[in-house]
């Protein structure tokens, strides 16, 4: 894992609008051209005033003040609120002058005075207020000059909030890396052709191309490259302008040497089989691009599960520090496992299981057989429990660590 991550560093910024920039790092540090508020203003529906007139004032023996105008969300009043008067005020209204306190509409005898049919001229305040209540402070949130969002950070919706506080409509961010998608294999159909003996549809193009868009990248689907060297070099040249390039199938022992060869001659490619079940066989290296430029290359097994669990333990992390993201691993919980996990040839296996949570504690269960090809084991699973390559099984009841791929809504929190 090192050697791959070791070739892949956070790409160039860029200015996007903000709406397309969730779950990107941000290039530059954020600072506030303006208080946020810009002004004192209202937390409540209620009436603006000074609190000095509100002394003994009791639901009983409601003060008396005269009402001398109101004030919108939106709108600045030159109104000076005198002793003996008030203003009506909408949530959000700047403060008028004078006044320091607002009291909700709750604390005073509007409704009665409506039920009753009587103007609204003069209104009774119910209760004694403090100074400042109800009122929020202009810079409150936010001061003029404060560092507001720090470079690296991941924007979020609360983000979003902030910069569109801020008047701001873009931002530089580290941009998303363009992963290119090769299947290959002359027993693969694309999806729009119909099914015929001894082929199988593509779905690697599209499992691994979801994985791209979940974790940040932007997928190119250069389809099917048929077990010839031309129609592989023809569909590499696709994708050697691209930040990653991923193949699946190809790589393992018994594959058909022109896909190892037609990659080797774009580059360095190293052909490995790794300790681990599923996705022994992998290939990664670099390929020659365009322009002088060198596209990293990641081979992936060609069994569907095995592909998918190849790009969670090597892909993945690279497209998120290529992102500019600094915490590259999953979720690791501990969970007691329900049935026994065998590892049959010294491998580290991660087996498919779905978490669940009983009672406060974890429980783990395989989803069905394991094999490399029965994708409806991932289709079910919410983690991947992983049991070392030094112990040949473990047991219903032992505890066992399991990277979540992500949270069923059967899981308690």
């Amino acid at each position: 894992m090192r050697a791959i991550l070791s070739a892949f560093h956070p790409l160039d910024m860029e200015e996007k609008p903000i709406l397309s920039c969730l779950g990107q790092v941000l290039a530059e540090d954020i600072y506030s051209p303006i208080d946020i508020p810009p002004l004192d203003n209202s937390a409540m529906d209620g009436y603006a005033l000074r609190s000095n007139d509100l002394v003994d004032a009791t639901y009983e023996k409601p003060v008396l003040l005269k009402v001398i105008g109101a004030i919108a969300a939106g709108e600045v009043s030159t109104t000076e609120v005198k002793p003996g008067t008030a203003i009506r005020i909408m949530t959000g209204a700047p403060i008028p002058r004078m006044c320091d306190t607002v009291v909700p509409f709750e604390e005073t005898d509007e409704l009665e005075r409506k039920d009753r049919g009587d103007d609204l001229n003069t209104i009774g305040i119910k209760i004694e207020q403090i100074p400042g209540i109800h009122i929020r402070l202009a810079g409150e949130d936010v001061h003029n000059g404060d560092l507001v969002l720090r470079k690296g950070l991941i924007l979020r919706p609360a983000e979003m909030g902030v910069l569109a506080a801020l008047g701001m409509n873009k931002v530089n961010v580290i941009r998303r890396p363009n992963v290119s998608i090769l299947a290959t294999g002359d027993e693969l159909l694309s999806l729009e052709e119909d099914m015929k003996p001894g082929k199988i549809y593509d779905s690697n193009s599209y499992s691994l191309a979801a994985a791209v868009l979940r974790y940040g990248g932007n997928p190119i689907l250069l389809g099917i490259a048929h077990d010839n060297l031309e129609d592989l070099h023809n569909k590499l040249d696709q994708g050697l302008d691209s930040d990653l390039m991923i193949t699946s199938a190809g790589v393992s022992k018994g594959d058909y040497d022109v896909v190892k060869d037609a990659l080797s001659e774009r580059g360095e490619i190293n052909f490995w089989s790794v300790r681990m079940r599923p996705a022994k066989p992998l290939a990664w290296g670099i390929l020659k691009g365009l322009r002088g430029k060198f596209v990293p290359h990641l081979g992936l097994p060609g069994n569907p599960v095995s592909a998918l669990v190849a790009f969670e333990e090597f892909a993945r992390p690279a497209i998120l520090k290529m992102l500019g993201r600094t915490r590259l691993s999953k979720p690791t919980i501990k969970a007691k496992l329900k049935s026994p996990i065998m590892n049959p040839d010294g491998r580290r296996v991660l087996a498919r299981v779905v978490v669940t949570k009983e009672d406060g504690v974890y429980f783990a269960e395989p989803t069905g057989p394991q094999g490399s090809n029965i994708m409806m084991s991932l289709v079910y699973a919410n983690g991947l429990a992983v049991c070392p390559e030094d112990i040949d099984k473990m047991d219903a009841g032992q505890t066992v660590s399991v990277k979540m791929l992500d949270w069923n809504e059967e899981i308690e929190v």
